[in-house]
């Protein structure tokens, strides 16, 4: 957490908008033959024939969404990536180019929007996405960042949440809770660090949780996946804001209830250590802690044979009529109301 104070420092002055755009761009490649112009334009040109256009965006503010007292501007920047790329994945598409919009104070030298921008082309060559435009300004209050993230599908193959069907399966990917302790332990972390700065962190026993917080990776191999297995969710929805808030969402919209099985979540050997020595609970980690970024959907019953089993899912649990309610069912068999505790960007 020591930062060097003796780093070379190039004002961004010295560049102006357009040097700046053209310095942290020139290296990045075209890899999607819909990309017709990329960044060097009035406007970039996409090129799209009998499929859906897929658009989102994702607007991250330093002090609300992230802390660079422990978020490497490297990782900042893939991160970013990450949050909109999810979202594609999310629709069953696939992610193709990208927009980066950044405000930044006079604080950050151009070495500093190198590192980010670093972060920005690893996560486009990883994932093999465009990118082909953005802005660069002024902040007066640190560093803003906004990410937009186009992809397509084929029209029949787009997923919406509210396509589910009562006794439909409800499947996720992967395992929750480890980005919110990774959080929790660099939160920790920075407190030791102002009490005494020559303390370094001994981070070892959580490398897993706190890259999952830090540099956390979309599930672009689900939905190939799932193509394999010819799977067709019926809904479908990334887990950004907590797994509670994001089957909510699926039952709202799909006009359903479900029923969700405590001992049935996916959980990381690290979050249960972790969870005991922070005394939490990781059945609501998992639940509400969020920026785990897998995927959430719902699939016929019919399709169980060919997911069981699977290492990259876990069923946990089914859709039910609306007016059975949206539950929880403990390991002691008893149904509780699921609540939205999730991320709230508006909360106080």
């Amino acid at each position: 957490m020591l930062e060097d104070k003796n780093q070379e420092r190039t004002s961004l002055s010295k560049l102006g908008e357009f040097g700046l755009i053209n310095h942290l761009t020139e290296h990045f490649k075209l890899y999607n033959s819909s990309t017709q112009k990329g960044v060097g334009d009035d406007a970039a040109v996409i090129s799209q024939t009998g499929k859906e256009t897929l658009i989102t965006t994702d607007l991250l503010i330093e002090g609300v969404h992230f802390d660079l007292s422990y978020m490497p501007l490297k990782h900042l920047g893939y991160k970013a990536v990450m949050v909109n790329l999810s979202d594609v994945y999310a629709m069953n598409g696939v992610a193709e180019q990208i927009t980066v919009s950044i405000a930044i104070s006079n604080r950050f030298p151009l070495e500093a929007v190198e590192e980010l921008y670093a972060g920005i082309k690893l996560a486009c060559d990883t994932y093999k996405v465009d990118l082909i435009g953005g802005d660069t300004t002024s902040s007066t209050k640190g560093m803003l960042i906004s990410v937009t993230a186009i992809g397509s599908a084929k029209k029949e193959d787009v997923v919406y949440r509210n396509g589910a069907k009562e006794t439909d399966l409800i499947v996720v990917s992967g395992d929750l809770g480890g980005a919110y302790l990774g959080l929790q332990i660099l939160e920790r972390e920075k407190q030791v660090f102002q009490v005494n700065p020559q303390n370094q962190p001994d981070l070892d026993n959580y490398t897993y949780l706190i890259e999952r917080q830090l540099k956390p990776e979309a599930r672009k191999d689900v939905p190939e996946l799932l193509k394999e297995l010819e799977v067709k969710p019926t809904a479908m929805i990334d887990i950004s804001d907590g797994l509670s808030s994001e089957i909510m969402h699926i039952c709202k919209q799909s006009k359903l209830g479900c029923k969700i099985y405590e001992d049935k979540l996916p959980l990381d050997p690290q979050v249960i250590s972790t969870s005991e020595e922070f005394n939490m609970d990781s059945t609501m980690i998992a639940l509400s802690g969020g920026e785990d970024y897998e995927l959430l959907f719902t699939v016929p019953i019919s399709e169980f044979d060919k997911i069981k089993g699977n290492p990259n899912f876990s069923v946990i649990g089914h859709m039910t009529e609306a007016n059975q309610g949206m539950k929880l069912v403990t390991r002691a068999n008893q149904e509780m109301e699921l609540k939205a505790q999730g991320w709230n960007s508006f909360d106080e």
